[in-house]
């Protein structure tokens, strides 16, 4: 089992190998109340006051707080129907929305998030919002290096807390969306942003991956913009293009 420390250098990796804007998110779906950190924030019972889960998930990437939302914590109704807190309605008048995917009532009485490199807690999964560069540098090594490509799912329509929260857990596959209108409206989200949810077991390799050997000589994050003729290309080029009798710049 990794240790919460790994997780947490994990999370440091992360932030500063992709140069991300905001923390990594660690998500523990909750069994008990004994799971929550005595430190954890609970907005019902510590201010009176409640969330929809996207706000939440912003005060843990952006302001690094521990948040634990149970049912009584909710101001939204997908995450309550998703995560299993609430019967799936059939108001009429709704049933269009309620096509996402959901856990079986009571598995579950909340849920957990801090950030990565901050957590108490073994988490369940790892959220990362990225803008689309930051997306594909974490993807890549699993595509080059990995003994098997992993599949990634992807849903492109709300409720962007369901689809980067259940299928991720019951699955064990990675999961891309984009965060929904509703994350835009309440948490005034970047529009460049995308989602990627990573099962725990998963984050090793994408962090390992970021050290292969396909990144030295080839910083994805910080380049210009504007390449000239002749760049500095990694040695896997340089070697190919050194088998095929080809020019290398530095030879």
């Amino acid at each position: 089992m990794t240790a919460i420390k790994e997780y947490n250098d994990f999370g440091n990796e992360l932030e500063n190998r992709l140069k991300l804007r905001t923390f990594p998110i660690a998500v523990k779906m909750l069994e008990n109340e004994t799971d929550i950190p005595e430190e954890a924030f609970r907005p019902k019972r510590d201010k009176g006051i409640h969330l929809a889960q996207c706000q939440a998930f912003a005060m843990s990437r952006r302001d690094g707080v521990t948040v634990a939302m149970l049912r009584e914590d909710n101001w939204c109704f997908a995450p309550l129907i998703a995560y299993g807190l609430e019967d799936k309605s059939d108001d009429p008048e709704i049933q269009k929305f309620l096509g996402f995917p959901r856990f079986e009532r009571d598995r579950y009485i909340g849920i957990l998030t801090a950030p990565l490199s901050k957590a108490a807690f073994e988490p369940d999964l790892v959220l990362v919002y990225c803008d689309p560069g930051q997306l594909r540098t974490m993807l890549m090594p699993l595509h080059f290096f990995g003994e098997k490509e992993p599949p990634v799912n992807s849903h492109y329509f709300p409720p962007s807390c369901a689809y980067t929260i259940v299928p991720v857990i019951n699955e064990n596959e990675l999961f891309v969306a984009p965060p929904d209108i509703g994350e835009d409206m309440r948490t005034i989200g970047s529009r460049d942003e995308m989602i990627i949810s990573i099962p725990r077991d998963k984050l090793e390799e994408i962090v390992q991956g970021l050290q292969t050997p396909l990144f030295e000589g080839a910083d994805f994050m910080t380049s210009p913009m504007l390449k000239m003729a002749d760049f500095d290309r990694p040695e896997l080029y340089k070697n190919l293009f050194r088998k095929w009798g080809l020019d290398l710049e530095d030879e």
